[in-house]
């Protein structure tokens, strides 16, 4: 039957977990990075000489003045790059990112890795990077140096085979670092002017764009080639004035920026002079607009993303819509793009915004801007909330969030520090969202002040203890989120019955049945049935019967899970997904019930199907382990790992201890069931000892099942092999838990014979081996076997030619396949 886990809205899936990582795929992959909309033009020599510091250094940073290229030329690198990296290729932007403190959050979005509560997201970014080989392309990290300078020391300390490429006006100044400065654009000679040359190249191409009539011709090229001269190559210098062409043409706006803009000076072009020349284009840019445009372009430089014209007009005021179009005319804005919740969005470029926010404050008005930002956040937060919980719109509502996570995050935080009320309810709306994306610790905090200076019973303080115990319940927290929940309930019964109370009685009904007191859950869950029929609330019904279902698990009476599972499905309409898909698995453990395999998978693959495309990843989770169970029961061991093994790295992605759990147990039974009786062994022992440890109760309809597979698999095994074995799974982290199941869960082919391997390497090598597979760094085995960094580096480098294992996954693989652990 398994442990149970809340029921929990749609979540669209996102690659990545913390802990130890797990590779999202066998291949490479770019992860972050939006389709080009415009063509590269030039710099393969940069390109080549960046790859090739990449491929000699661990840390490289392309440096050079706002708008010269850096961010473009970064992605082409990591293009270019991607096959050479197993676990793909992921970017961070910072450019949104205003709080130095936000950048390990602001990483960890990227790497779609969830939260924990006591852990450090520096140290989860870090612990997620450790045994991939990945490059980490962070972008635009000027404003926020210290704090990415940090986070690149502390990955690469700990993650021997990640490599990252950073992007700054300044390099970062730490050890390992190498620094490649971003020239300008190749501009053409002043003699011989040059229709090849880069910068023309650039200039032509963008305005061509701006204007259809536009060619490059022997009228034309003596002024684009002194206007780019005199822009001296920077490419978004550059942009800027093609998109001026057609308005002005090309020998005035070549005169123009003469007259405006002394921007040769003496000729000198180091980098503060580039510097000077870039904010004078936007300077020109910006004084051509009148002062109603130069109003919304400050307002709208609040925005730290992408945002739509409802935005702009919330934060800039009403009327702001013919601005805006002019602004996208001179290229100060983006056209509108449509994003994946159908709404079309406008961006500013970072270095206009960064431009405009000192415009918003010279001129006093960043403060309102800021509140007026908030406000918005705060109106699109609750109104996806309760798009969430409805019985349709779920899935807009939470690509909405999605597309507007970036305003919500950045208002969240000048909430918290100038108006805490407006704080709260940013926190409570944005809860579900956050908990269905792993993010629960993002606002867990806030919600915990909330909790703590709200009043009492009030809707603000109901919902932010509702959402801390459900926060709980994931992590295994269990006691926390029993006396969470107790709160609400206790409180909610002092006022008007509702379908909220009837909610908080579900989950602590869910509770107390995984804490093993199934009498009390049962009677919580008929608590929560009645007031679900008194109120008429079909929703809230359906999700009492499925808790009442768990507790008649745990109590061990199979006929009244069967039973309640019937009822809950029989009600079919005005229900929610979140409560709804869920029950698939109810409906497929019914038909097992019954006999009816072929029915019951077929009611699977249907939940799967739509969990997917809600993208609801702990249903997702749920039905896989479920899918697994009827694998083995019809021996198809194959498709038994391959979805034990997506639902292992689910669970572990967004927290989820208890279906990490439940995967550990299936996992013991796929070995058994293939011959594998150590592993099988060493599995069940892992889990006992877990569950031991988080407190969590499981069905004795479990404990049986496993009863005669685990002595069959103990008998198979000498009594000392047994015994090592069961030691072994004993001593298990969650997290060695979980990478050994993956382990045993692998369709990838392995290495090579582990005898054979072996017979191959050195004690020392074997030793190396043995370490690295106990997560230790190249740092830490160094320390430890009192020898050079460089040398583990070497030792390490022939293991690899000598084995094929090309991770550390392989090596770690290789050592429990050999017995080294």
């Amino acid at each position: 039957m398994g442990r149970y886990d809340a029921i929990s809205p749609q979540c669209r899936a996102m690659p990545g977990r913390y802990g130890d990582a797990v590779s999202q795929s066998a291949g490479a992959a770019l992860y972050g990075f939006a389709p080009a909309l415009t063509s590269f033009v030039g710099r393969a020599e940069a390109i080549r000489e960046v790859a090739g510091l990449l491929d000699r250094h661990r840390l490289v940073t392309v440096t050079g003045p706002g708008g010269c290229g850096k961010t473009r030329l970064a992605a082409e690198v990591a293009s270019r790059a991607a096959a050479g990296f197993a676990d793909g290729v992921w970017l961070a932007e910072l450019a949104g990112v205003r709080d130095s403190e936000q950048v390990p959050a602001a990483v960890a979005v990227a790497l779609g890795l969830p939260e924990m509560p006591d852990v450090p997201q520096i140290q989860a970014v870090a612990r997620a990077c450790a045994g991939q080989q990945l490059l980490l392309v962070l972008d635009n990290c000027e404003h926020v140096i210290d704090a990415a300078a940090c986070l690149c020391t502390t990955v690469l300390s700990a993650a021997d085979e990640v490599r990252i490429l950073a992007t700054s006006r300044e390099p970062l100044r730490v050890a390992g670092e190498t620094r490649y400065r971003l020239a300008p654009l190749a501009v053409p000679d002043e003699l011989q002017p040059s229709a090849g040359s880069e910068a023309v190249t650039l200039f032509a191409d963008r305005a061509g764009q701006a204007d259809p009539h536009f060619t490059l011709g022997e009228r034309t090229l003596p002024s684009v080639a002194r206007l780019v001269r005199r822009l001296d190559g920077m490419p978004l210098a550059i942009e800027l004035a093609a998109a001026r062409v057609e308005s002005l043409g090309v020998g005035q706006l070549a005169d123009l920026l003469h007259d405006r803009f002394d921007l040769l000076g003496d000729g000198n072009r180091l980098a503060a002079s580039r510097h000077r020349s870039l904010a004078a284009t936007m300077e020109w840019s910006y004084r051509l607009l009148d002062e109603r445009e130069q109003r919304v372009f400050r307002a709208l430089s609040v925005f730290p993303g992408p945002f739509t014209l409802e935005a702009a007009e919330a934060v800039a005021g009403a009327g702001t819509g013919v601005a805006l179009l002019h602004l996208v005319d001179c290229s100060l804005l983006v056209p509108p793009r449509s994003d994946p919740d159908g709404r079309s969005r406008y961006a500013m470029l970072e270095t206009l915004r960064a431009y405009g926010a000192g415009l918003l404050t010279e001129a006093g008005e960043d403060a309102a801007a800021a509140a007026a930002l908030g406000r918005y956040a705060v109106n699109v937060a609750e109104r996806a909330a309760t798009g969430l919980r409805a019985i349709s719109g779920e899935e807009a509502a939470a690509s909405w969030l999605d597309a507007e996570e970036a305003t919500t995050r950045q208002a969240l935080a000048w909430a918290s520090e100038h108006d805490p009320g407006l704080a709260f309810r940013l926190a409570v709306a944005l809860a579900p969202w956050w908990f269905l994306r792993g993010r629960s610790v993002t606002g867990s905090q806030v919600l915990a002040e909330a909790a703590r200076v709200a009043e009492p019973g009030g809707t603000l303080w109901s919902a932010a203890r509702f959402w801390l115990g459900r926060i709980a319940m994931g992590a295994t927290d269990l006691s926390a989120a029993f006396d969470h929940l107790s709160a609400v309930c206790d409180a909610a019964a002092q006022h008007e019955p509702s379908p909220t109370l009837v909610d908080y009685l579900a989950y602590r009904s869910l509770t107390l049945s995984n804490l093993g007191r199934a009498a009390e859950a049962a009677a919580e869950g008929q608590r929560a049935l009645a007031l679900a029929r008194d109120l008429g609330y079909a929703g809230g019904e359906s999700l009492a019967l499925a808790m009442m279902s768990v507790a008649a698990a745990y109590a061990d009476d199979l006929d009244e899970v069967v039973r309640l599972a019937r009822q809950s499905q029989r009600i079919h309409s005005d229900i929610p997904g979140w409560i709804a898909r869920p029950g698939s698995v109810l409906v497929s453990k019914v038909l097992v019930a019954a006999g009816k395999l072929a029915d019951a998978e077929r009611a699977a693959v249907a939940g799967l199907d739509w969990a997917a495309a809600a993208g609801d990843l702990r249903t997702r989770a749920f039905l896989l382990v479920h899918l697994a169970y009827l694998d083995l029961r019809a021996g198809r061991f194959h498709d038994a790992a391959s979805h034990l093994r997506e639902a292992l790295q689910l669970a572990y992605r967004f927290g989820n201890n208890l279906y990490v759990l439940n995967c550990l147990d299936e996992v013991a039974h796929l070995c058994a069931a293939t011959g594998r009786a150590a592993d099988a062994v060493t599995s069940w022992a892992a889990l006992d000892e877990l569950s031991q440890l988080d407190g969590c109760a499981e069905p004795p309809s479990d404990a049986r099942r496993r009863a005669e597979p685990l002595r069959k698999a103990r008998e198979a095994l000498p009594d000392d092999v047994a015994r090592v074995a069961a030691d072994r799974g004993a001593a298990m982290s969650m997290t060695t838990a979980v990478q050994y199941a993956l382990m045993l869960t692998t369709t990838e082919p392995e290495p090579g014979g582990a005898s054979q391997d072996l017979l191959q390497l050195s004690a020392r090598e074997r030793e190396l081996v043995t370490l690295v597979a106990r997560g230790r760094t190249d740092a830490q085995i160094a320390q430890e076997l009192v020898i050079s960094v460089r040398t583990v580096g070497s030792h390490l480098d022939r293991i690899r030619e000598k084995t094929g294992c090309r991770r550390r996954a392989d090596l770690t693989r290789l050592a429990f396949r050999a017995g080294l652990l």
